[in-house]
Formats: C-alpha cells, structure tokens, sequence
C-alpha cells in the first residue's frame, strides 16, 4: 500500500481510511466492502485503507454516524448523503432503478467516490 504525506504540522505519513461500518445480522455489508476497495482503486486511491468495522450496540451507533448496515464513509464522510445516525441496528436500503434494494448500483458505488474522495 503506498501512503502519502499528511498535512498534519508533524509531517507524519498517513493512509486515506475508508469504512464499512456494519452489523452482523444485516446481510447487505458483504458486496459493498469489495465494491468500495475496487472503486478506490480504480481512481487510483491505492493509499486508501478499507476498514470492515462492526456497530455492536446501539449506543456505537450515534457515536460513529451509523445511518444503517452497511454505512460506507471516506474519511469520516459517508458516501450517500445519509440522513443523521438511524440510533438502531438496522439495515440500510440504497435507491436503484429497480427499487429499495440492500446494495447500491454498482454504477452508483463507481461514480460517488469520484465525487467524493479527493484526488
């Protein structure tokens, strides 16, 4: 993995992090993970870290804006706009052409990080 120099006043070297906050009983977590490394690496964010981290609680989940499993964030940023922390161990449900659907569109999932991660 190659990292790049942070704008930290310290100099200290850092990698992009991107999270896939989850919860074990909601199934959609599991695409996701893949679909977000793969993406950031296509637009060349191979410095970015992909972390699978679990929302066990309830309380977890206001303290880290967990909007649903899976909540997909880059640098704290969550990728689809979600709307303030759920407060629960749900799942989350992404529009599609087809409907509510408990993964986004791969063409969704290409096109938000572009949007969002800095180059």
């Amino acid at each position: 993995m190659t990292c790049y120099r942070t704008a930290s006043a310290r100099g200290s070297i850092g990698c992009m992090q991107a999270t896939l906050w989850s919860f074990a009983d909601c199934p959609n977590w599991r695409g996701p993970g893949q679909r977000l490394r793969q993406e950031l690496d296509e637009i060349g964010r191979t410095d970015a870290e992909v972390r699978l981290v679990p929302v066990e609680s309830e309380a977890q989940t206001a303290s880290v804006g967990f909007a649903g499993s899976p909540t997909r964030t880059v640098e704290g940023v969550d990728l689809f706009d979600a709307a303030a922390s759920t407060g629960a161990l749900t799942c989350r449900i992404d529009p599609t052409p087809d409907g509510l659907a408990g993964v986004p569109e791969v063409s969704d999932v290409v096109a938000t990080p572009t949007e969002k991660v800095p180059s």
